[in-house]
């Protein structure tokens, strides 16, 4: 069991706030072990009686009377009557419910959700759901709640609780990791083949059938040949356009770019990819296109592209983002115009991350051998002359050091196994 404290600890943070805690992240990264296994033995060891706990499968046969969300609701006040003192509900896979007609206003339907806001106003009663498939994806769930909902949103495993788990040497692991990433069921297997066919399974079974199920897609060729193209163009710049042109020309795809907009829309739904936006650092304004598309796992990633073209400065760099974006960070791609010697000419910061009115400036820089590689990495940087940090992160360094122009190098380990070296 691998401890997922970062989540459970913003789970117990919830604890009685008065909104429904809706649990949400891509398919298969632990959401439900988190509240059925991780937070439930915590409120036992916290003294909370098990039978003070309802759990509802609603994928499961032995649950399925629940889907009917009246069921659900008379079953939770019978039960929570007979009980006193705080109670707490947890439902899995809220989106197996199906919609009834009000018994009380003919031609009109209640959902799982009007149930749920119901339930939110017992004083003793306390809510968590999770919940991703076809039928409704995980950032639908929040949504349907109207504002009256808290969400913890789950990632796949991080480096530092990969760590944790395996053991032994943070090198070997980290190569490993930038190879087949944090998916938490790949602890469990012991091949590297097994590792590579259930990664690839997940798409081939969960994620491409999840999208083209839910939307009714008529071109899962065209789904997958974009998944195919962000793969391949980690840390690069693009949009509908250049993907849609590309398809076409490469793969004779005859699609459009409104298409392509759709689907990546699609995916970014799904949680399988997370769009990274272009900002002006002096202009202080955001480009519409292009943009960055980084993905949810790198060992997903990988699998796609059937584990080649694992170039380790690109997959460092997707790790990078995934890691700002799990500490609670807002990530952008920083643009900065280099105006000096006559030039006007746009130069790229990897990162511009941002917590309330504080930012730091990051670079993903895999080795830096050689003056000409250091100052192409730095150039932009000190181009943005304001007084945030500004970071490299790279892995042919020992631990943390600050150069002559004030900026940070730090090794991408220490980053990732300690989340006190690099903050704004």
């Amino acid at each position: 069991m691998v401890a997922r404290d970062l989540y459970l600890n913003q789970l117990i943070s919830l604890m009685w706030d008065g909104q429904i805690k809706v649990i949400t992240g891509i398919r298969r990264c632990g959401k439900s072990v988190l509240l059925f296994q991780l937070f439930y033995n915590y409120l036992l060891q916290s003294g909370v009686p098990d039978d003070h706990v309802l759990k509802m499968e609603l994928d499961k046969r032995k649950d399925a009377k629940y889907r009917n969300p009246i069921t659900l609701a008379d079953t939770v006040d019978e039960w929570i009557s007979a009980r006193s003192g705080k109670c707490y509900l947890f439902i899995d896979e809220v989106q197996f419910s199906y919609e009834v007609e009000d018994p009380d206003n003919p031609g009109h339907t209640i959902t799982v959700y009007d149930m749920l806001n119901e339930l939110k106003g017992y004083d003793r009663l306390d809510v968590y759901v999770t919940g991703s498939n076809s039928k409704m994806l995980s950032t639908d769930i929040a949504t349907e709640f109207r504002g009256r909902a808290s969400q913890v949103h789950v990632y796949p495993l991080s480096f530092a609780e990969y760590q944790a788990a395996v053991g032994g040497d943070k090198r070997d692991n980290f190569d490993h990791y930038l190879v087949y990433g944090g998916m938490p069921y790949l602890l469990n297997l012991q091949t590297d083949q097994k590792r590579q066919e259930y990664l690839a399974s997940l798409f081939r079974e969960v994620y491409i059938k999840d999208i083209v199920d839910r939307y009714k897609l008529e071109r899962q060729d065209i789904l997958e040949d974009m998944l195919d193209y962000l793969g391949s163009s980690i840390s690069s710049l693009t949009n509908p356009t250049n993907i849609a042109n590309s398809l076409n020309t490469i793969r004779h795809a005859h699609t459009s770019v409104n298409t392509v907009s759709a689907y990546l829309g699609y995916m970014v739904d799904a949680f399988l990819v997370s769009i990274a936006r272009r900002y002006d650092i002096k202009g202080k304004s955001y480009f519409e296109f292009p943009n960055k598309y980084y993905f949810t796992d790198v060992g997903l990633r990988n699998a796609r592209l059937n584990f080649r073209q694992i170039d380790p400065g690109h997959m460092m760099e997707n790790v990078i983002y995934l890691e700002l974006l799990r500490r609670g960070y807002q990530v952008d791609v920083g643009v900065v115009t280099d105006r000096s010697n006559g030039q006007n000419k746009q130069k790229e910061i990897d990162f511009v991350v941002n917590s309330g009115n504080r930012r730091m400036y990051i670079q993903s820089a895999w080795q830096m051998a050689g003056e000409h590689k250091e100052t192409s990495e730095t150039d932009s940087l000190r181009l943005t002359n304001d007084f945030f940090k500004r970071i490299v992160i790279r892995a042919d360094v020992p631990g943390v050091m600050t150069d002559e122009k004030g900026i940070i190098h730090c090794n991408i380990m220490d980053f990732l196994l300690r989340d006190d070296t690099v903050t704004p």
